[in-house]
């Protein structure tokens, strides 16, 4: 009986507390862009349809459940494009008077789309790109990111890596640019706490399938060769943003180590098989929605709707500035089955929030981890805090 209880009392309570709830109508939109890319390595990770729309889907229902009681009602269109018609994507819903946006896009994309919501006065919450000039000198106003930044997510994995006392690294990262930017985060992370780069490699991404047969020899052969005669070292982190080795690390290094990064151990905001602090319920009504299991995405889009719908039931607002200003606030916080709340950042925009570390079947562990302390948050331990971030836009 107190079970089923529960959810009405904590409504009454949200209708006695709050003030006076006004019939407030939400319309957002979920703008996805669709990029022609190589199939992944794996067909476990072919992408669904709907994704990120679902977390959408999700996160309606939610809201709609205590905005029943309030007056309040939640719409959100679906929108997948691609980068030559994101634009006229945008204007077509600005058109029709949304206002609050979850994107899932590049950073160049999800810039210039940024920059025009904000000409007309719209929210954007960052739902895919983890780049980190977006929370630093690119930053923006009116952009929020549910997306954790690459640095929350090496960080994450350093902290658990300098726990296990496995301080000695040896990076092996990819040759595209995104494999750059995010080897130059796992630098950082290591100068950060304490870890020792003792070999620092780079294994040349040549083209051609990753799923033939003889893509699997060439793997096969080429791997442990390139891993050959590397100064000691504990693990072996990889950092590979476009996914073309470092899945393949785990038994193919020349010297037997444990792998995280982009392979092995990785940081994510969420998997399908994450069960702790309540996550099964949110997984059980996501695939009773959907028919699979939710992915990160999903889940950034589900969160950055949530905060909508928080700002509506408690500030009894829909305006975007009126979202944003509520969101950044110290009376924001969202439960977001991570066994603590989240809260965003007020000097970029970032949602604060734990980071799993999943190994393809389970959370491993979760970060920010035990003894790494914060004046402020321990969670301000992963990504940029705010004497390092360069945004102004929020001042």
């Amino acid at each position: 009986m107190r079970l089923l209880l529960a959810p009405l009392l904590a409504v009454c309570a949200l209708l006695t507390s709050a003030p006076s709830a006004l019939a407030i109508d939400v319309r957002a939109a979920v703008l996805r862009i669709d990029y022609p890319t190589l199939l992944p390595i794996s067909r476990y990770e072919l992408r669904p349809g709907d994704l990120g729309f679902a977390g959408a889907a999700l996160a309606d229902e939610d809201n709609g459940t205590t905005g029943s009681f309030l007056g309040h009602t939640y719409e959100t269109r679906s929108v997948a494009t691609t980068p030559e018609e994101a634009d006229a994507a945008l204007e077509a819903l600005l058109a029709e008077g949304v206002d609050l946006f979850v994107i899932l896009a590049r950073a160049e994309d999800l810039l210039r789309l940024t920059d025009r919501a904000a000409e007309a006065g719209a929210l954007v919450f960052n739902a895919g790109t983890p780049d980190i000039a977006l929370r630093d000198d690119q930053c923006r106003g009116n952009l929020l990111h549910t997306a954790p930044s690459h640095r929350m997510n090496t960080d994450a994995v350093a902290q658990f890596l300098v726990w296990k006392q496995w301080k000695n690294w040896f990076l092996i990262s990819g040759s595209n640019p995104a494999d750059v930017a995010l080897a130059e985060s796992y630098r950082f992370s290591a100068r950060k706490f304490g870890a020792r780069i003792t070999e620092d490699r780079v294994f040349e991404d040549t083209g051609g399938s990753r799923r033939t047969d003889s893509g699997h020899v060439l793997v096969q052969r080429q791997l442990p060769t390139s891993t050959q005669g590397a100064a000691g070292h504990d693990v072996v982190v990889a950092a590979d943003e476009t996914d073309y080795f470092a899945r393949y690390l785990s038994y193919h290094l020349w010297t037997p180590r444990p792998v995280a990064g982009s392979g092995g151990l990785v940081p994510t905001t969420f998997h399908g098989a994450h069960e702790a602090y309540g996550a099964t319920q949110y997984q059980t009504r996501f695939e009773d929605l959907t028919g699979r299991y939710a992915k990160p995405e999903d889940y950034n889009v589900w969160l950055a709707l949530r905060v909508v719908g928080e700002a509506v039931t408690r500030a009894n607002t829909a305006e975007p500035m009126g979202v944003r200003d509520y969101a950044i606030s110290d009376g924001f916080e969202l439960a977001a089955f991570k066994g603590q709340k989240v809260t965003f950042r007020d000097w970029n925009g970032q949602l604060r929030q734990p980071i799993l570390l999943h190994d393809g079947m389970i959370t491993v562990s979760v970060s920010p981890q035990d003894g790494f302390l914060h004046q402020r948050s321990t969670l301000d331990t992963l990504g940029l805090d705010k004497p390092e971030s360069n945004c102004t836009a929020f001042n």
